[in-house]
Protein backbone atom coordinates (compact mmCIF):
# COMPACT_ATOMS: atom_id res chain seq x y z
CA UNK A 1 0.00 0.00 0.00
CA UNK A 2 3.08 2.26 1.01
CA UNK A 3 4.56 2.16 -2.36
CA UNK A 4 1.28 2.35 -4.58
CA UNK A 5 0.27 5.61 -2.54
CA UNK A 6 3.62 7.08 -3.18
CA UNK A 7 2.81 6.35 -6.94
CA UNK A 8 -0.55 7.93 -7.14
CA UNK A 9 0.39 10.84 -5.04
CA UNK A 10 3.11 11.55 -7.63
CA UNK A 11 0.57 11.18 -10.52
CA UNK A 12 -2.17 13.83 -9.19
CA UNK A 13 -0.26 17.07 -10.32
CA UNK A 14 0.30 15.42 -14.19
CA UNK A 15 -3.41 14.09 -13.99
CA UNK A 16 -4.41 17.52 -12.91
CA UNK A 17 -3.56 18.83 -15.88
CA UNK A 18 -4.19 16.14 -18.36
CA UNK A 19 -8.15 15.03 -17.32
CA UNK A 20 -9.61 18.16 -18.64
CA UNK A 21 -11.18 19.70 -15.76
CA UNK A 22 -11.88 22.65 -17.66
CA UNK A 23 -14.54 20.98 -19.30
CA UNK A 24 -16.43 20.61 -16.11
CA UNK A 25 -16.35 23.83 -15.58
CA UNK A 26 -17.50 25.24 -18.82
CA UNK A 27 -20.32 22.83 -18.97
CA UNK A 28 -22.42 21.68 -15.90
CA UNK A 29 -23.79 18.79 -18.01
CA UNK A 30 -20.29 17.74 -19.14
CA UNK A 31 -19.67 13.94 -18.27
CA UNK A 32 -16.45 11.80 -18.12
CA UNK A 33 -15.81 9.78 -21.06
CA UNK A 34 -15.84 6.28 -18.55
CA UNK A 35 -19.19 7.52 -16.82
CA UNK A 36 -20.65 8.90 -20.26
CA UNK A 37 -19.71 4.89 -21.54
CA UNK A 38 -21.16 3.96 -18.11
CA UNK A 39 -24.41 5.66 -18.29
CA UNK A 40 -26.37 3.70 -20.30
CA UNK A 41 -26.18 1.00 -17.56
CA UNK A 42 -26.15 2.85 -14.74
CA UNK A 43 -29.65 4.36 -15.61
CA UNK A 44 -31.16 7.01 -12.98
CA UNK A 45 -29.22 7.79 -9.98
CA UNK A 46 -32.17 9.65 -8.75
CA UNK A 47 -32.73 9.39 -4.93
CA UNK A 48 -29.58 7.35 -4.51
CA UNK A 49 -26.90 7.63 -2.13
CA UNK A 50 -23.95 6.96 -3.82
CA UNK A 51 -20.04 6.20 -2.97
CA UNK A 52 -17.58 6.03 -5.43
CA UNK A 53 -14.57 3.81 -4.13
CA UNK A 54 -10.91 4.62 -5.41
CA UNK A 55 -12.53 8.15 -6.75
CA UNK A 56 -8.64 9.96 -7.33
CA UNK A 57 -9.27 13.10 -8.27
CA UNK A 58 -13.26 13.19 -8.81
CA UNK A 59 -14.06 13.57 -12.24
CA UNK A 60 -16.60 10.47 -12.22
CA UNK A 61 -17.58 10.93 -8.73
CA UNK A 62 -18.88 14.87 -10.44
CA UNK A 63 -19.73 12.93 -13.32
CA UNK A 64 -21.87 10.47 -10.72
CA UNK A 65 -23.42 13.40 -9.02
CA UNK A 66 -24.28 15.49 -12.46
CA UNK A 67 -26.59 11.66 -13.01
CA UNK A 68 -28.95 13.07 -10.25
CA UNK A 69 -27.73 11.06 -7.18
CA UNK A 70 -29.57 12.43 -3.34
CA UNK A 71 -25.72 12.18 -2.45
CA UNK A 72 -22.46 10.96 -3.91
CA UNK A 73 -19.00 10.25 -1.43
CA UNK A 74 -15.93 9.56 -2.75
CA UNK A 75 -13.52 7.67 -1.14
CA UNK A 76 -9.47 7.54 -2.04
CA UNK A 77 -5.76 7.14 -0.10
CA UNK A 78 -4.10 9.85 -1.78
CA UNK A 79 -4.51 13.23 0.20
CA UNK A 80 -3.31 14.84 -3.14
CA UNK A 81 -5.66 13.81 -4.94
CA UNK A 82 -8.81 14.63 -3.01
CA UNK A 83 -7.50 17.81 -2.56
CA UNK A 84 -8.05 18.25 -6.37
CA UNK A 85 -11.35 16.28 -6.30
CA UNK A 86 -12.86 18.99 -3.44
CA UNK A 87 -10.92 21.73 -5.53
CA UNK A 88 -13.01 20.67 -8.65
CA UNK A 89 -16.03 19.74 -6.80
CA UNK A 90 -16.11 23.61 -5.43
CA UNK A 91 -15.39 25.25 -8.46
CA UNK A 92 -18.44 22.89 -9.91
CA UNK A 93 -20.41 23.43 -7.54
CA UNK A 94 -21.03 20.63 -6.57
CA UNK A 95 -22.01 18.98 -3.30
CA UNK A 96 -19.75 15.63 -3.09
CA UNK A 97 -17.85 14.64 0.48
CA UNK A 98 -14.63 13.10 0.08
CA UNK A 99 -13.03 10.70 2.64
CA UNK A 100 -9.21 9.34 2.94
CA UNK A 101 -9.18 6.07 3.63
CA UNK A 102 -7.49 2.94 2.13
CA UNK A 103 -9.85 0.29 0.68
CA UNK A 104 -10.36 -2.22 3.33
CA UNK A 105 -10.35 0.45 6.10
CA UNK A 106 -13.87 2.35 4.07
CA UNK A 107 -16.53 0.54 6.42
CA UNK A 108 -14.97 2.16 9.33
CA UNK A 109 -14.66 5.42 7.74
CA UNK A 110 -17.63 5.70 6.10
CA UNK A 111 -20.10 4.06 7.95
CA UNK A 112 -21.89 0.48 7.60
CA UNK A 113 -24.82 0.26 5.16
CA UNK A 114 -25.36 3.59 4.23
CA UNK A 115 -25.29 3.39 0.47
CA UNK A 116 -28.05 2.31 -2.66
CA UNK A 117 -25.14 2.35 -4.86
CA UNK A 118 -21.04 1.31 -4.72
CA UNK A 119 -19.26 2.80 -7.82
CA UNK A 120 -15.81 1.51 -9.07
CA UNK A 121 -14.23 2.67 -11.83
CA UNK A 122 -11.78 1.83 -14.70
CA UNK A 123 -8.58 0.60 -13.24
CA UNK A 124 -9.23 0.05 -9.75
CA UNK A 125 -9.42 -3.40 -8.10
CA UNK A 126 -5.71 -4.16 -9.59
CA UNK A 127 -4.29 -2.10 -6.81
CA UNK A 128 -6.03 -4.74 -4.24
CA UNK A 129 -4.02 -7.39 -3.11
CA UNK A 130 -7.47 -9.64 -1.59
CA UNK A 131 -10.36 -9.45 -3.97
CA UNK A 132 -12.20 -11.28 -0.90
CA UNK A 133 -12.06 -8.46 1.35
CA UNK A 134 -12.86 -6.43 -1.49
CA UNK A 135 -16.52 -7.85 -1.57
CA UNK A 136 -16.63 -7.89 1.46
CA UNK A 137 -16.34 -3.93 2.26
CA UNK A 138 -19.15 -3.33 -0.73
CA UNK A 139 -21.29 -5.81 0.83
CA UNK A 140 -20.78 -3.66 4.17
CA UNK A 141 -21.55 -0.40 2.93
CA UNK A 142 -24.44 -1.37 1.22
CA UNK A 143 -27.83 -1.17 2.17
CA UNK A 144 -29.99 -4.36 1.52
CA UNK A 145 -30.94 -4.48 -2.24
CA UNK A 146 -28.31 -1.76 -3.04
CA UNK A 147 -26.25 -1.88 -6.27
CA UNK A 148 -22.30 -2.72 -7.33
CA UNK A 149 -21.74 -1.45 -10.49
CA UNK A 150 -18.10 -1.79 -11.31
CA UNK A 151 -16.52 -1.42 -14.90
CA UNK A 152 -12.27 -2.26 -15.14
CA UNK A 153 -9.91 -4.07 -17.05
CA UNK A 154 -10.40 -7.09 -18.37
CA UNK A 155 -8.34 -9.68 -15.89
CA UNK A 156 -7.49 -11.54 -19.76
CA UNK A 157 -6.08 -7.92 -20.44
CA UNK A 158 -4.09 -7.76 -17.37
CA UNK A 159 -2.23 -11.04 -18.55
CA UNK A 160 -0.78 -9.24 -21.59
CA UNK A 161 2.50 -8.29 -22.31
CA UNK A 162 3.69 -4.82 -23.19
CA UNK A 163 3.13 -3.47 -26.41
CA UNK A 164 5.95 -5.80 -28.54
CA UNK A 165 7.38 -4.42 -31.71
CA UNK A 166 5.98 -8.24 -33.63
CA UNK A 167 2.45 -7.15 -32.29
CA UNK A 168 1.93 -10.52 -31.45
CA UNK A 169 -0.70 -10.62 -27.82
CA UNK A 170 1.50 -12.85 -25.28
CA UNK A 171 -0.05 -14.11 -21.67
CA UNK A 172 2.96 -12.87 -19.61
CA UNK A 173 1.37 -12.18 -16.17
CA UNK A 174 -1.10 -14.12 -14.10
CA UNK A 175 -4.76 -14.25 -14.57
CA UNK A 176 -5.59 -15.65 -10.88
CA UNK A 177 -4.72 -13.55 -7.40
CA UNK A 178 -1.23 -14.00 -6.80
CA UNK A 179 1.39 -11.90 -5.14
CA UNK A 180 1.93 -8.66 -6.40
CA UNK A 181 3.57 -8.21 -9.51
CA UNK A 182 6.28 -5.11 -9.33
CA UNK A 183 6.30 -2.76 -12.44
CA UNK A 184 8.43 0.90 -12.25
CA UNK A 185 7.13 3.04 -15.17
CA UNK A 186 8.44 6.67 -15.34
CA UNK A 187 5.02 7.66 -17.28
CA UNK A 188 1.13 7.54 -16.04
CA UNK A 189 -1.12 6.33 -18.56
CA UNK A 190 -1.57 10.32 -19.73
CA UNK A 191 0.62 12.05 -21.42
CA UNK A 192 3.26 14.41 -19.16
CA UNK A 193 6.91 15.45 -19.66
CA UNK A 194 8.38 14.98 -16.53
CA UNK A 195 9.48 11.51 -15.35
CA UNK A 196 7.20 10.37 -11.98
CA UNK A 197 8.77 11.02 -8.48
CA UNK A 198 7.60 7.78 -7.56
CA UNK A 199 7.61 5.30 -10.56
CA UNK A 200 7.25 1.90 -8.41
CA UNK A 201 4.26 0.08 -8.13
CA UNK A 202 2.66 -3.03 -6.74
CA UNK A 203 -0.30 -4.93 -8.96
CA UNK A 204 -2.25 -8.03 -8.33
CA UNK A 205 -4.97 -10.01 -10.55
CA UNK A 206 -8.11 -11.05 -10.11
CA UNK A 207 -10.08 -13.81 -12.92
CA UNK A 208 -13.62 -13.19 -13.12
CA UNK A 209 -14.74 -16.14 -11.49
CA UNK A 210 -12.77 -15.22 -8.91
CA UNK A 211 -14.28 -11.78 -8.32
CA UNK A 212 -18.20 -13.15 -8.75
CA UNK A 213 -17.00 -16.10 -6.52
CA UNK A 214 -16.11 -13.31 -3.62
CA UNK A 215 -19.51 -11.20 -4.35
CA UNK A 216 -21.93 -14.35 -3.55
CA UNK A 217 -19.69 -15.00 -0.50
CA UNK A 218 -20.45 -11.35 0.74
CA UNK A 219 -23.71 -12.05 0.16
CA UNK A 220 -24.03 -9.98 -3.25
CA UNK A 221 -26.66 -11.77 -6.09
CA UNK A 222 -24.98 -11.29 -9.84
CA UNK A 223 -27.31 -9.24 -11.87
CA UNK A 224 -25.61 -8.36 -15.11
CA UNK A 225 -21.82 -9.41 -16.46
CA UNK A 226 -21.36 -7.52 -19.84
CA UNK A 227 -17.52 -7.71 -21.79
CA UNK A 228 -16.71 -5.17 -24.14
CA UNK A 229 -13.99 -5.13 -27.17
CA UNK A 230 -13.04 -1.55 -26.05
CA UNK A 231 -11.10 0.61 -23.10
CA UNK A 232 -10.45 4.19 -22.00
CA UNK A 233 -7.28 3.88 -22.52
CA UNK A 234 -4.69 2.69 -25.00
CA UNK A 235 -3.17 -0.57 -23.27
CA UNK A 236 -1.61 -1.55 -26.27
CA UNK A 237 0.45 0.57 -28.32
CA UNK A 238 0.14 0.61 -32.23
CA UNK A 239 -2.16 -2.48 -32.26
CA UNK A 240 -4.96 -0.71 -30.53
CA UNK A 241 -7.17 2.05 -32.44
CA UNK A 242 -8.64 5.15 -31.08
CA UNK A 243 -12.99 4.57 -31.80
CA UNK A 244 -14.20 7.70 -29.94
CA UNK A 245 -15.50 8.80 -26.58
CA UNK A 246 -12.05 8.23 -25.53
CA UNK A 247 -12.26 4.56 -25.59
CA UNK A 248 -9.56 2.03 -28.01
CA UNK A 249 -9.94 -1.45 -29.55
CA UNK A 250 -7.42 -3.83 -30.75
CA UNK A 251 -6.96 -2.71 -34.72
CA UNK A 252 -7.14 -6.09 -35.67
CA UNK A 253 -10.14 -8.51 -35.07
CA UNK A 254 -10.80 -6.83 -31.91
CA UNK A 255 -13.24 -10.23 -31.28
CA UNK A 256 -10.61 -11.57 -29.90
CA UNK A 257 -9.92 -10.32 -26.92
CA UNK A 258 -12.29 -8.43 -23.90
CA UNK A 259 -10.58 -5.22 -23.19
CA UNK A 260 -12.91 -4.49 -20.08
CA UNK A 261 -16.20 -5.70 -18.38
CA UNK A 262 -19.13 -4.67 -16.26
CA UNK A 263 -20.67 -6.51 -13.31
CA UNK A 264 -23.73 -5.53 -11.61
CA UNK A 265 -24.49 -7.41 -8.39
CA UNK A 266 -27.06 -6.27 -5.46
CA UNK A 267 -27.00 -7.29 -1.96
CA UNK A 268 -29.03 -9.71 -0.72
Amino acid sequence: MAVNLANWNSRVVHHVKAYGLDDFLTSPEHLSDVVRFDQVRLGSLAGLDVVHLQCHIGTDTLSLARLGAKSVTGLDFSAPALEAARDLARRANAEITYVESELYAAPEALGEGRFDLVYTGVGAICWLPDIARWAKVVATLLRPGGRLFIRDGHPMLGTLDDPRADGLLVVAYPYFETVGIPFSDTHSYVEHDEPLASPETLQFSHGLGEIITALAEAGMRLTSLDEHQSAPWNPLGDAMEDVGGGEFRLRDRPERLPLTYTLQATKL
